[in-house]
C-alpha cells in the first residue's frame, strides 16, 4: 500500500485563517484547550489566547493539523465543537510534556513528521512534499501542479486562491523572509523555519514575471535527530507496510515515506537508519541483491519500539516522555496504556 492524496489527505484548504503556526501556539493550545474544551467556541477565548478572532481559528486549526489536539468524542447527534488535547500534546506540551517551550530541535522535526502524516489536513503541503519532484520552482510551479494533481485524483476543485493561500502559507512556514539562513525573529515567527527544508532562490524566480523563487533544501538534515528519522520510519511501517521488513528505496522515495517527508537523500536516510540500528539494537540493515532493506528484530510492536525510540531522544537531553503518544485524546491514550500492561501481565 502506498500513500496518495485521497488516502493520506483531507479535502481541506485554506482553513489557517491565512496565519502560519507561530512560536507558542501548540503549548497554548495544548494547556488551555485541557482547561476547557470548549475554549475556541467561548465568547472569551480571545482574552484567554491573547490573540484575535481570526488567530483563535487559526490556533485551533494548526492544533488539531499538528495533532496535538482532537475533536472531544460527541454525544448524541449533535457534532461537538469542543476540543481535547490530543496523547501526542500532552506528552510534548502538557504541564508534565517533555518539550513544551520547543527547545529541543527533535520536536520541531516531530511536529513536521505529524502535519504532513495521515490524517493530513493539509493537502497542498503533503502534495509539496510528497508529489513534486521540482526542486527550484516559483510559487505558479507548484500551483499548477497542485491543481493537476487535485484535478487527477477526482476531487472538486477548489478555488485557486485557496490552493494559493496555502501555498503562501506553506512557504512562510519555511523558508526565511530572505535568501540564506533564518534569523531570530524569523525563527520566532514560524519555528519550523529552523529546519531548513526550503530556501528562496533568485535562480528559480527565472525573470520577474515568474515571481519569487523557492528551492527544496534535499539531503542530510544536520538539525534532524537519527531517533526522530526512526520514530518515522517505524510509525510509517506501522502504517502503510504492516511488516517488519521494508526496502530503504520505497522508505527514502514513496509517498508519504520518511525520505520524502523529511527532504532527505537515500544516503542520508540510510546513514541516519544506520545510527539507530547500531545504538538501539532494534534491527538490521540487509543487503541481498544490491537492494538493501531496514528488518526490524526487536519483539515489541512498532508503535512501542516508536516511542521508546522517541523517550531514548529527550532522555539524551535529560528531557522526559513520561506518557504514551497518540491521536486519540490523552485520556483514552492512557486507558489504552492501562489495558495493555494489564493484558501484559496476565500473560
Amino acid at each position: 500500500m502506498t500513500d496518495t492524496l485521497i488516502t493520506a489527505c483531507e479535502r481541506a484548504f485554506a482553513r489557517h485563517e491565512t496565519f502560519h503556526a507561530r512560536y507558542g501556539w501548540f503549548r497554548k493550545a495544548v494547556i488551555e484547550a485541557g482547561k476547557n474544551p470548549d475554549l475556541f467556541v467561548a465568547e472569551d477565548a480571545t482574552v484567554t489566547l491573547g490573540v484575535g478572532k481570526n488567530m483563535v481559528r487559526a490556533i485551533r486549526f494548526w492544533g488539531g493539523a499538528a495533532k496535538v489536539l482532537v475533536e472531544a468524542p460527541s454525544s448524541g447527534k449533535r457534532r461537538t465543537s469542543s476540543v481535547l488535547p490530543s496523547g501526542n500534546g500532552e506528552a510534548i506540551f502538557g504541564a508534565h510534556g517533555a518539550d513544551p517551550y520547543l527547545e529541543a530541535p527533535g520536536t520541531l522535526w516531530l511536529l513536521h513528521w505529524w502535519l504532513l502524516r495521515p490524517p493530513c489536513e493539509l493537502p497542498v503541503w503533503w502534495i509539496a512534499f510528497n508529489r513534486f519532484s521540482s526542486v527550484e520552482f516559483t510559487e505558479d510551479d507548484l500551483a499548477a501542479f497542485v491543481m493537476d494533481e487535485v484535478t487527477r485524483y477526482g476531487w472538486a476543485m477548489p478555488n485557486e486562491s485557496s490552493i494559493r493561500k496555502d501555498i503562501s502559507c506553506l512557504l512562510r512556514t519555511y523558508a526565511a523572509a530572505d535568501h540564506g539562513r533564518a534569523s531570530l525573529d524569523d525563527l520566532l515567527d514560524s519555528p519550523l523555519r529552523g529546519l531548513r527544508l526550503i530556501e528562496r532562490s533568485r535562480a528559480a524566480g527565472r525573470g520577474a514575471a515568474s515571481g519569487t523563487g523557492y528551492r527544496f533544501l534535499l539531503g542530510a538534515k544536520p538539525s534532524l535527530p537519527e531517533e526522530i528519522v526512526g520514530f518515522a520510519m517505524l510509525e510509517w511501517m506501522a502504517r502503510i507496510k504492516a511488516a517488519r521488513t521494508v526496502s530503504m528505496v520505497n522508505a527514502a522515495f514513496e509517498p508519504g515515506s520518511p525520505g520524502r517527508v523529511f527532504g532527505l537523500s537515500e544516503k542520508a536516510l540510510n546513514e541516519a537508519i544506520a545510527g539507530v540500528v547500531s545504538t538501539y539494537k532494534i534491527g538490521q540493515l540487509v543487503t541481498t541483491a544490491g537492494a538493501t532493506h531496514f528488518v526490524v528484530v526487536a519483539s515489541e510492536s512498532l508503535p512501542e519500539i516508536a516511542q521508546t525510540l522517541l523517550a531514548k531522544y529527550y532522555e539524551g537531553l535529560r528531557l522526559t516522555l513520561s506518557r504514551p503518544l497518540g491521536d486519540a485524546p490523552a485520556a483514552y491514550c492512557d486507558d489504552v496504556l492501562t489495558l495493555a500492561a494489564t493484558a501484559g501481565g496476565a500473560k
